[in-house]
């Protein structure tokens, strides 16, 4: 085949997180919704987990230099349209990373990961404070759950009008937008998207399905993916929520615990 009749490359989005072994989040789940929507991902693994569908057994943090090593080795050589970060687990990690990102100029969707879907612990309490101070300033779209709003800001939300709030919290940390995410609230599943002056609730159907691993890197890849397509904050957000609403409808069991959302629901993969 020759150069000239090749197809051109999709947009190309990196993601910086831990790898899940059971393939449901982390790494795995990223690439995955990338592929779904159409990007190329490309990876950087800060760690590896040993995590199945009933929690977290293990995880092993990889080296700065390597973190530093894959990320120059791919933006440098390849490049990139946009970041999406995950798992990083200690405040070294978090430094290097937000370091890197600030040199790179191009969105950036940053899932402060604090707990897993298990309740285990993937961030050390020290690393708390550069993720603040470090993370969040070079953020283009934080996107914490109500459990990563409580561990960074300390503001507990307990209904939706609870969000306002908690976005504000975030937002005085830096990241140009916030989404505020509403799922572990009961009724329909809302998240609240800002800057600090336009303002976006998006909500879904609340699915009777415990199959929802996943769900944080899936949007946060989703944004990422839309950011690279050339969206604004606002469109990729939108349609990373209509492509995680789906996916978490088709969650399917899997092992002994909870299993994951599906992330190639669109073309009819999994048990839906």
């Amino acid at each position: 085949m020759s150069a000239s009749s090749r197809a051109s490359a999709p947009p190309r989005v990196l993601t910086v997180a831990g790898s899940d072994s059971g393939g449901g989040a982390g790494i795995q789940a990223d690439l995955k919704t990338m592929l779904a929507l159409g990007v190329h991902g490309m990876s950087v693994l800060t760690a590896v987990t040993a995590q199945n569908s009933l929690g977290v057994q293990g995880a092993w943090e990889l080296p700065v230099e390597a973190v530093r090593a894959q990320y120059r080795s791919v933006v440098d050589d390849i490049g990139v349209d946009a970041v999406k970060t995950g798992m990083l687990s200690s405040a070294e990690l978090v430094e290097t990373v937000a370091e890197l990102i600030g040199g790179t100029a191009v969105p950036s969707v940053v899932d402060p990961v604090g707990v897993s879907k298990h309740g285990d612990s993937l961030l050390a309490a020290s690393a708390l404070d550069s993720v603040r101070t470090k993370l969040l300033p070079v953020a283009t779209v934080a996107t914490p759950n109500l459990d990563e709003v409580a561990q960074l800001t300390g503001v507990e939300v307990e209904s939706e009008d609870g969000m306002r709030r908690a976005a504000a919290a975030v937002l005085s940390y830096g990241p140009t937008w916030v989404l505020i995410k509403g799922g572990h609230l009961s009724g329909d599943a809302v998240d609240f998207l800002t800057d600090g002056s336009e303002e976006h609730w998006l909500r879904a159907p609340r699915f009777d399905n415990r199959h929802t691993h996943g769900t944080g890197c899936t949007l946060a890849s989703a944004i990422a993916s839309g950011l690279a397509k050339g969206q604004s904050v606002p469109e990729a957000v939108a349609a990373a929520k209509e492509y995680v609403t789906g996916a978490i409808a088709g969650g399917f069991a899997l092992g002994g615990g909870i299993g994951p959302v599906d992330h190639g629901w669109r073309f009819g993969t999994g048990d839906v």
